[in-house]
């Protein structure tokens, strides 16, 4: 074993062993100590909300990290070593210590505290009490607490008070490189990748929406009134919904089909134009019955005032669900994928994603799905047994009724209750994580999680839409979902530094690419 501490010298300070503090009989931390506890093989924005949490229960925060021999057999392949984890943890400013247990488990080390507080998420209070049960009964019968918490739930980043943009911009892409680094490939690889073979064929369903900016200039207060006063100065209509992601696809080299519904209006000639102008083949059934989605965006400057929708929510009329089902089974038989973007006003009704589900089953073809429902009532646990899911952290907690457990419990939920072969977890301004399903005996997801890399966005609107496309574009392409969510996180990044949806293209995301090498921000592509 190598003699502890290790590392360099500011990690130094940090790192032990549990089999030198056995052996070394005193202690280089306050016995009081706030005790966090897990494996730790990648850090993710849930772990930081874990540490930050601890904090506040001890004069320092210790990590006991699970070495390499207590990490279940089937999960080592895909596992950094015990030495790597404790360096990556030692990194964080949140982390005072990080103590290895290799030569014993969690109670043993609790065992040479004084009236520790172990924190621990709400998971290990039921689900997972077994494993902990005798660190618990150390940590009482010494006097100590348990804390069943993981940190507070949020849906916003807090890093915006932890240093100037250029900081947080290098921050971000050093985690992407670590990313990238941790899943042995380059954007290089990626980009050869998309570059090679045909086109894939996706098949799209979902809402159909327009999307319309209304640029204003602010006149004042309104003397009748508390309200404020606007003159419209321009108006901008782009494709969103469904829509905007089937043109994503297409521009990003996909032969890219659409199958929606719009009302029969102004719209919908609109819609259709702006699909083909972007060479997507759309198939928009008509219902007199209800009219073609449309958002309306007040802007001043870049800041929105506030949105008026023109929409009706109810289900379709049988016949033409009917008719969408016909369209569902007979262009999904000439489709490489499926992919459903479900905005709940109505398109995917539950007959028309049973339909996609079983024709992606009985073609051999991968089906991915977003639920997108800021606005709406609906739940991602309808997407079963789907290649791919995206929610957002918010969705995920709702559809779930679970609000108190960390991230990877909720994910590990998740996916058990969807039977996903893969999700990724939407995290807002801090990226999101991946969770890909890996071989051998029972379930085990590798997780990943990946930065959202534009440091002051213009327009997060399309955000979900433009990696939703990428994912799907990457997969069916036959990059893994590693490589497939790089692309999605510099796909994302490029559409967030636009006012609207406007579909990224393949040189796009080459440019992006090479300005951030020539930046000094990504090492050779």
């Amino acid at each position: 074993m190598t003699n502890w501490p290790l590392f360099c010298r500011s990690e130094m300070d940090k790192v032990f062993s549990l089999g030198a503090l056995l052996e070394g009989g005193q202690l280089p931390f306050d016995r009081e100590a706030a005790v966090c506890f897990g494996h730790f093989n990648t850090i993710h924005p849930g772990h930081v909300r874990y540490f930050r949490n601890a904090r506040g229960y001890g004069p320092c925060v210790v990590v006991a990290l699970e070495g390499d021999e207590q990490v279940p057999f089937q999960e080592r392949s895909s596992m950094f070593s015990q030495e790597e984890r404790a360096q990556s943890l030692a990194m964080l400013d949140l982390v005072d210590f990080i103590v290895i247990l290799d030569r014993g488990g969690l109670d043993q080390f609790l065992a040479l505290l004084d009236r520790p507080t172990l924190i621990l998420g709400k998971e290990f209070e039921e689900t997972r009490a077994t494993k902990v049960h005798p660190a618990v009964k150390q940590v009482k019968g010494s006097g100590g607490r348990v804390i069943y918490d993981p940190g507070e739930t949020q849906y916003s980043s807090l890093e915006l008070f932890s240093g100037s943009s250029s900081e947080l911009e290098e921050r971000r892409w050093r985690a992407f490189r670590a990313a990238l680094k941790a899943n042995n490939f380059s954007m290089a690889d990626v980009i050869s990748q998309m570059d090679s073979g045909p086109r894939p064929r996706i098949l799209v369903i979902g809402d159909t929406i327009m999307d319309r900016y209304i640029a204003c200039d602010a006149l004042g207060m309104s003397n009748e009134a508390p309200v404020v006063v606007v003159r419209e100065l321009e108006a901008r209509d782009y494709l969103g919904g469904a829509a905007i992601v089937a043109a994503h696809l297409a521009t990003l080299g996909a032969a890219s089909t659409f199958l929606s519904v719009t009302g029969q209006d102004s719209m919908q000639s609109i819609v259709d134009a702006k699909l083909k102008e972007f060479d997507v083949t759309p198939f928009l059934l008509v219902d007199e019955d209800r009219p073609t989605t449309l958002k309306i965006r007040y802007m001043v400057d870049s800041q929105k005032l506030f949105r008026v929708s023109r929409l009706k929510e109810h289900s379709l009329a049988r016949e033409i669900e009917e008719e969408l089902i016909v369209q569902v089974r007979s262009e999904a038989a000439n489709s490489d994928a499926i992919l459903v973007s479900d905005f709940v006003y109505g398109v995917i009704t539950p007959r028309v994603l049973e339909a996609a589900r079983i024709a992606a089953r009985d073609n051999g073809i991968p089906i991915f799905g977003d639920l997108q429902c800021s606005s709406q009532v609906g739940s991602i646990l309808k997407f079963k047994q789907f290649s791919l899911i995206c929610p957002t952290e918010r969705e995920a907690r709702i559809a779930l009724g679970n609000h108190d457990d960390g991230l990877e419990f909720l994910a590990n939920l998740l996916i058990e209750k969807t039977k996903s072969r893969n999700t990724i977890l939407k995290l807002g301004g801090e990226g999101f994580i991946a969770y890909e399903e890996s071989g051998g005996e029972g379930r085990f997801f590798k997780r990943q999680h990946f930065p959202a890399l534009s440091v002051n966005p213009v327009d997060v609107t399309g955000a979900g839409d433009a990696l939703l496309a990428a994912m799907a574009m990457g997969l069916t392409k036959g990059l893994t979902l590693m490589q497939s969510c790089a692309l999605a996180t510099c796909v994302s990044a490029i559409a967030v530094q636009t006012l609207g949806n406007e579909p990224i293209t393949s040189g796009q995301v080459k440019q992006f690419l090479m300005k951030s090498k020539n930046s000094g921000l990504l090492d050779g592509i």
